[in-house]
Order: structure tokens, then C-alpha cells, then sequence
């Protein structure tokens, strides 16, 4: 199957090709991949089954987890129902399906840069090890949906915000790309795979918690349509990609970016600086994965001017220099910010800003905060540059 190669392309290959060939990606990533890849081929696949959800209302290949901002009521005997505290993540919430999912992405993409970088048979037939189980096994395999996802106990099964919780798998489409031309990578197992996504897609799309969180105001929209996009790319579904770049241009950045590029739901949140860093990578990442030779979504401009590119105007001084941030600190995890944006490497890239690039490059690239990394959804940036 020839691959498509929207999101590995797009519009890098069409804006910053003097910087993008001064700026040699893989020799950058190529120590940290082959670290991690390393570490990857000694790790066990996991599955969610292997962690069963005691208060789940679905089945064992149902994927589960708690919302994070939920705590049991002290005033109640049984702390139920829970009740909200924004911004202070309960510890004590079931989160192994999370950290399974997590690990697959580490792992899958770790493997998948490293067979790129080398094209040595091992990575890939272990990145497919690591896909057979948690989503190809039937014994094994997260059913694709989340319609246990972000349950609240005493209050609610699971909840349209859920769908946020699979934000980790869209690294891995680009890393099934890569696997393109191994041994492991079958014609049947590329099938298999195909069709796994395009049920998520779908059930994202018809399902009541799919539709709720699609017409959320914030962060949990761009979260979503980045993944729908991310999917229905690599599933050719060309009916969802219209749909996403319409979001794009008629609702995030009219209606969730400010005059100046920020994003002002964000900033009203108890932990905004993190918030806004991760609403400007996933909406750039967003605008890589709908741009291409036909559209290119780095130049679309409102009437105003607002642009892609405005969003990483007004952050980046305060990622080359947190201690001008003007809110007050967050909350939770102040201190882990800022890791690697990756909006500074795509548009640097796209946008040939080599400013943003060198700042990049600076930055953390493996933050230990669970927190931060929670809330970064690339981390092999190889999968998806050229």
C-alpha cells in the first residue's frame, strides 16, 4: 500500500526549504531515538485487559478511566457522589488504561523512528508486537471507542471529555507510515489496522460522547478534531478531513483564538500556562496534518489577521522566558513547563522562523513530570517532519 504522506509532508515541503535543510532533524533526534528504542525492544506489550476497572460499567476490553479533576465528597460517608476541583488531579483516580496507552505510544514510536532512521527488521517487528496486542488481539485489544472514558463515580459511566484520553494514539498512524516496506508490516496487518482507526473514527462522529465533546468550546474541540483528522488521514476519509479543515478555519481560530493570539478559555483555567501550551501544539498540529499541496492552512488569515502563526507570536516569549508569564502560576506541574513545544518546530519549519527553532532546541525534551508528560501528544517529531 503506497503511503499517503500528508502529515509527514504537507506544507514543510513547501515553505523553509533553505532552514528545514540547514535544520538536520535527524541527526538532532537520532541519539535519543536509538536510546529509546533500545529500551523499547526490552519492554513487554501491554494491554488494558491486564488492568481491570473494578468500577467500570463496561467489559474487560473496554477502555476506562476517571475525570481528574474529581474527588470524593468528604461531607458523604461513601464520598459519593464526587465533586469537582479544578486544576488538582486526584491521585487516588484509576489511571492504568492511561499509562498503558502511554506506553504503547512511547514505545511504538520510539521503534517506528528508529526503523526509519535504520531500516533494521527488529524495531519493526517488535513496533508490531506492541500493536498486535493492544489493539489487533481480540483477547487483548482496546475496543476502539471511549464510551467509559472519564467516568465519574457515583455521577456518570463515562463522558464526551473522555475522548481527550486517546490523544497519545495519534502518534500512531505516522509510525505505522514509517513501518512502510518491513517485513512486519503485512498487507493483512496494515488491513487490520486501517479498520481499527476508521471504527474509532467512526464511532467519534456518532456517538453521543463524540458529539458532545466535538462541539466543546475549548481545548477538548481542537484535541478532538486532531484526532479525527490524524485518523481519517490515514483512513482516507475524505468526508472528515473537509469537516476538520471547516473547524479549523470557521471555529478555532474565530472563535477560540484571541486578537493577540492567545486562547482566552485557556488562560481563564488554574493551570494556564500549561493549558495555552498545549492548546497551540495541538491546534498547530492540527493545521500540519490538514495542510497540504491543494491547501496550505499556514497562510489562511481572518479578516483581522489572526492566523496559525499569531498563536506562536504571542507564546513564545513567554516559553523563551516563563518568568514574564503575567498570570499567576499553575497550579500543578509550574515547575515541569516548558518542554519541547512542538509549535515551535512546526512553524519554525513551515514558517521558516529560525528563531523558534533554536529555542526548540534548548528546551527539555524528556520532562519527567507526569503532568507534562501527559499532556504532550508527539514525541518522535521524526514520524512527523521529512
Amino acid at each position: 500500500m503506497r503511503p499517503r504522506l500528508s502529515i509527514i509532508l504537507s506544507a514543510l515541503l513547501l515553505a523553509g526549504q533553505a532552514i528545514a535543510a540547514a535544520f538536520d532533524l535527524p541527526s538532532l533526534q537520532q541519539a535519543r531515538v536509538m536510546k529509546a528504542a533500545a529500551v523499547a525492544l526490552e519492554t513487554k506489550p501491554v494491554s488494558i485487559t491486564s488492568s481491570p476497572a473494578k468500577l467500570s460499567e463496561g467489559g474487560p476490553n473496554d477502555f476506562y478511566s476517571n475525570g481528574d479533576y474529581w474527588w470524593p465528597d468528604p461531607s458523604k460517608p461513601n464520598g459519593l457522589p464526587y465533586i469537582r476541583r479544578d486544576g488538582a488531579t486526584n491521585p487516588e483516580n484509576f489511571s492504568q488504561h492511561r499509562l498503558a496507552m502511554k506506553v504503547l505510544r512511547d514505545n511504538v514510536a520510539a521503534l517506528a523512528a528508529a526503523y526509519k532512521l535504520t531500516k533494521e527488521e527488529k524495531y519493526a517487528a517488535k513496533a508490531m508486537e506492541f500493536l498486535d496486542v493492544f489493539l489487533l488481539d481480540p483477547k487483548t485489544r482496546m475496543n476502539p471507542n471511549l464510551n467509559f472514558a472519564q467516568a465519574i463515580p457515583g455521577v456518570s459511566p463515562g463522558r464526551g471529555i473522555g475522548v481527550i484520553d486517546t490523544l497519545h494514539l495519534i502518534e500512531i498512524p505516522p509510525a505505522i507510515r514509517a513501518l512502510n516496506g518491513s517485513q512486519a508490516l503485512t498487507a493483512a496487518k496494515q488491513t487490520a489496522l486501517v479498520a481499527w482507526f476508521q471504527e474509532l473514527g467512526t464511532w467519534m462522529q456518532s456517538s453521543k460522547n463524540g458529539k458532545e465533546e466535538a462541539a466543546a468550546k475549548n481545548n477538548h474541540a481542537v484535541a478532538f478534531f486532531l484526532q479525527l483528522a490524524v485518523y481519517a488521514d490515514f483512513t482516507h476519509d475524505q468526508t472528515a478531513l473537509t469537516e476538520c479543515r471547516r473547524q479549523f478555519k470557521e471555529v478555532f481560530l474565530p472563535k477560540q483564538m484571541a486578537a493577540d493570539g492567545s486562547f482566552p478559555l485557556e488562560l481563564g483555567r488554574t493551570k494556564p500556562y500549561g493549558y495555552s501550551i498545549f492548546q497551540l501544539d495541538n491546534i498547530t498540529t492540527l493545521c500540519l496534518v490538514l495542510s497540504n499541496s491543494g491547501e496550505s492552512l499556514w497562510d489562511f488569515k481572518l479578516a483581522d489577521g489572526r492566523t496559525i502563526g499569531r498563536g506562536a507570536e504571542y507564546l513564545t516569549p513567554y516559553i523563551r522566558d516563563k518568568s514574564k508569564w503575567p498570570l499567576k502560576p499553575d497550579i500543578q506541574a509550574w515547575d515541569g513547563w516548558p518542554a519541547r513545544p512542538i509549535y515551535l518546530l512546526f512553524n519554525g519549519l513551515a514558517l521558516n522562523k529560525p528563531e523558534y527553532l533554536e529555542l526548540w532546541k534548548t528546551l527539555d525534551e524528556e520532562p519527567t513530570d507526569p503532568e507534562v508528560q501527559r499532556n504532550r501528544a508527539i514525541t518522535q517529531p521524526l514520524l512527523w517532519c521529512k
